[in-house]
């Protein structure tokens, strides 16, 4: 391929939404930036008792993005099918990438300048990421967890795909993401302990796993004790998910909680991605707390929009409110902000993306 050509081409890549490529040549190497303009947001709305606020409408929440209000693309309450509520433009777009890690091409070429429209549906699917502890923390209650996470597994609506990777030292990816349930259960099965746990250097890969999917991303940790041998910060972790719109949950046991910085930074990390914690004093809270985070899921709100012009190329602070005086004694739960995605494609991605290929 050469530069000119490279330079004179346009590439439709859609990952939830229509973008616009451009490109530069250095070193012979093309440097592509991919224009996003797609925020995805998964919101759980309860009251002072913890149960869920059902039936709100797309007028009930206000967002803003470093105080700049936001306008709601699309809006989805639980599993019920998405609301398309706008249409981005090319003309409201930003050089920037954000959520993504490699873009998937579409089949059909979009237009390209103004009046672009995205119509991709970024909520099409749940798609659930378990990674289990199988160092050597788990050698009492191994089964037990198994079977807790086998019932989640099976609990989960059709409509979801669930992957299933273990670790300790290293991170073993038994099953990829599928909807296959019997895949997936055969990985947890096949599960041994032994080792030690590197949680952190293996959950920041799962995050990378999940960033390249489209819909819904969720990772669920089942941990039984601290973190001995990881080299990444839990909070390079947690930025990765926060700006890639992956929720994480915690499920962890009082062997964790036996470590008081494991506890905290379990309870940071959830939190700053929109998902929960739990630390289980028995294997049937064990599966009590799946059973939980499979009904947050299935009423989270899901909301999108396309940020306005910002200048701001690091952390972006987000905030969702509930309008209205009578939803003010509500809480609400979701990420707070991001942090822009850098991304380079190479002259291959470009041609595997002209072929029609997948993204790898």
């Amino acid at each position: 391929m050469t530069k000119r050509y490279l330079l004179g081409s346009w590439i439709f890549v859609g990952f939830f939404f229509g973008a616009a490529i451009s490109t530069a040549a250095q070193d012979d190497q093309a440097k592509i930036r991919v224009t996003v303009n797609l925020v995805q947001l998964n919101v759980a709305v309860t009251d002072h008792k913890g149960n869920y606020v059902t039936g709100l409408r797309p007028q009930d929440f206000a967002i803003s993005e470093d105080k700049i209000p936001q306008k709601i693309a699309t809006f989805e309450e639980g599993n019920e099918p998405p609301r398309n509520l706008a249409d981005a433009t090319q003309a409201d777009s930003e050089l920037v990438t954000e959520n993504v890690v490699k873009a998937t091409p579409t089949d059909n070429p979009a237009p390209t300048g103004d009046g672009a429209q995205a119509t991709i549906n970024p909520y099409s699917d749940a798609n659930v990421f378990i990674l289990f502890d199988t160092s050597n923390y788990m050698y009492r209650g191994f089964v037990f967890a198994q079977d807790a996470i086998a019932g989640f597994v099976r609990s989960l609506q059709s409509a979801s795909k669930v992957a299933f990777y273990s670790y300790s030292r290293d991170l073993s990816r038994s099953a990829p993401l599928t909807a296959d349930r019997t895949r997936v259960l055969r990985g947890v099965r096949s599960s041994v302990a032994g080792d030690d746990a590197a949680l952190y250097n293996c959950l920041l890969l799962t995050v990378k796993d999940a960033a390249r999917i489209t819909g819904r991303k969720v990772i669920v940790v089942f941990s039984n004790g601290p973190d001995n041998a990881s080299l990444v910060p839990p909070e390079d972790v947690a930025e990765l998910a926060q700006s890639t719109g992956t929720v994480i949950y915690m499920v962890s046991t009082q062997q964790a909680q036996l470590e008081p910085i494991s506890t905290a930074v379990f309870e940071r990390m959830s939190k700053a991605t929109g998902g929960k914690a739990y630390f289980a004093k028995s294997w049937k809270d064990e599966t009590k707390a799946f059973a939980s985070i499979r009904d947050d899921l299935a009423h989270l709100y899901s909301l999108s929009y396309y940020p306005q012009a910002n200048p701001n190329r690091g952390w972006r602070t987000i905030n969702v409110k509930l309008v209205g005086k009578e939803l003010q004694k509500y809480n609400i739960r979701t990420r707070d902000g991001y942090r822009l995605q850098q991304t380079k494609i190479s002259e291959e991605d470009v041609a595997e993306a002209g072929s029609g290929g997948g993204s790898k």
